[in-house]
């Protein structure tokens, strides 16, 4: 039998309609002012200024870049409202005599007290610097610089799923835990249990412990690609946004060891102009897109900050050997490692900072799964996505559709699932996996990967 759910009663549904009938987002309220009208706001003190009868204080929910100031009478003010304290008030909208919004209050109360002597990281009216703001990771999303940033990466990521479903890609939940190393590069996180009983049961069972869990040795994910490409092959065009992790052992200003990685896989796809074009178009979408929702959270990172000239032009593209010609004349010598970071971003400013495409690739240099060049059997039809700022943005390439040239170079039984996809019904695809905080660095002008994020993860650093 089914239970009758409880309904709500009369002065419980009041409760809710009074809720959200009177509480207001400030950046509601900013976009579309009912002057006159009584509004109930509740956020936090940005800054405070006691005058003869008034005190005038910023207040901000979070939603916005730009604060509403409300006009306090002297009789309101307690020595609990300070900068920094949570705050619920009631008042009266209307307009500064220069034409601002004001709410003069009526009702003030201070949710929590934030004693700023007692410890208190952040000062009133002080940029402090990223590097000071990074000691605080539960706080400083108080801060303009990161509430700005958290606010971007929202739009962002908005932008890109908007961009996705608007050409009918299916978005996919990839899995995190795996027993793939997409990349080969040895530079997993190996997942086991922290159980000491349900490791010591286990190898009871005749496991090892490589595969006490799992039965296999599995890892936090390095890449999505693989996945991707098995439902691309059922489903059509495919993408998915989610964590990666990577054990590199950098602490540079363009690593993390745990990130964001938007991958996509397009199915039909055998030429790589075809993945040049998909992310050509996305990025020129994205940062048109971020003027028109966050052009004051762009401010408050970076006064500096304007639309990049390339939005109306062509991306540059280089074959992997023109890249290697530049930098050489340039006298940056490549060697057989490939292109270095400095090399990078040296092509991209020769370029005019235009993002520039590098196809192409020796065969040596990339992985298993990329296909090989009708052209030239040394080479595959890969891509490289380099920008300002950080170098590298995405990468990308065909996929191997011949069953005997994957077989000889698969590196492990573990991956027959993989080359049995070339046996049934197999398709040509072609994929690319961008780096959403790489991206968030260019788009926002932010030198260190770390402030792109709200909780950073590198060596020796897992805060919180």
């Amino acid at each position: 039998m089914f239970r009758k759910q409880k309904l709500l009663t009369s002065k419980g549904l009041n409760l809710i309609t009074q809720y959200y009938k009177k509480y207001s987002v400030v950046a509601s309220l900013l976009t579309n002012p009912n002057i006159g009208n009584v509004a109930e706001v509740k956020g936090w003190v940005k800054s405070l200024r006691v005058q003869k009868d008034l005190v005038f204080a910023d207040v901000s929910d979070g939603s916005t870049a730009n604060k509403l100031q409300v006009l306090i009478p002297k009789n309101l003010k307690t020595n609990d409202l300070t900068y920094g304290s949570a705050v619920h008030i009631t008042g009266k909208l209307e307009k500064s005599p220069r034409g601002q919004l004001e709410l003069r209050a009526d009702y003030v109360k201070v949710y929590g007290t934030c004693v700023v002597l007692d410890g208190y990281p952040f000062n009133p009216r002080t940029a402090h610097p990223p590097e000071y703001i990074r000691n605080y990771l539960h706080l400083r999303c108080r801060t303009n610089y990161i509430s700005a940033m958290l606010r971007i990466r929202h739009s962002v990521t908005k932008h890109i799923h908007d961009f996705f479903a608007s050409r009918n890609y299916l978005n996919v939940n990839t899995p995190i835990l795996t027993s793939n190393d997409c990349e080969g590069a040895g530079e997993t996180f190996k997942v086991l249990p922290d159980s000491e009983e349900t490791i010591k049961a286990m190898l009871q069972e005749g496991k090892t412990n490589d595969d006490v869990y799992f039965g296999r040795k599995s890892f936090l994910t390095v890449s999505a690609q693989l996945h991707l490409e098995a439902i691309c092959r059922g489903m059509g065009n495919v993408y998915t946004l989610g964590p990666t992790f990577r054990a590199e052992n950098s602490r540079s200003r363009l690593h993390l060891s745990e990130f964001y990685m938007l991958e996509a896989e397009l199915a039909f796809c055998d030429d790589i102009e075809q993945l040049q074009s998909i992310l050509e178009h996305l990025l020129k979408h994205i940062f048109s897109e971020i003027r028109n929702t966050n052009e004051a959270d762009l401010y408050l990172i970076d006064k500096n900050n304007v639309a990049p000239t390339w939005l109306k032009d062509r991306f540059i593209t280089l074959t992997y050997d023109e890249a290697r010609n530049i930098l050489n004349k340039k006298g940056l010598s490549t060697n057989e490692d490939g292109i270095n970071k400095e090399q990078e971003l040296a092509l991209v400013e020769h370029c005019g900072g235009v993002p520039v495409f590098v196809v192409q690739w020796p065969k040596k240099l990339k992985s298993f799964y990329m296909k090989e060049s009708d052209f030239d059997n040394s080479k595959v039809d890969a891509l490289d996505l380099l920008g300002p700022i950080t170098g590298e943005i995405a990468g990308g390439s065909l996929r191997e559709v011949n069953y005997e040239k994957l077989q000889s170079k698969l590196p492990s039984e573990a991956l027959n699932w993989y080359l049995e996809l070339r046996k049934f019904g197999n398709i040509p695809t072609g994929g690319f996996g961008l780096g959403l905080e790489r991206l968030l660095q260019v788009v926002c002008g932010i030198p260190n990967i770390k402030d792109t994020l709200p909780f950073p993860r590198w060596p020796h650093n897992c805060s919180m």
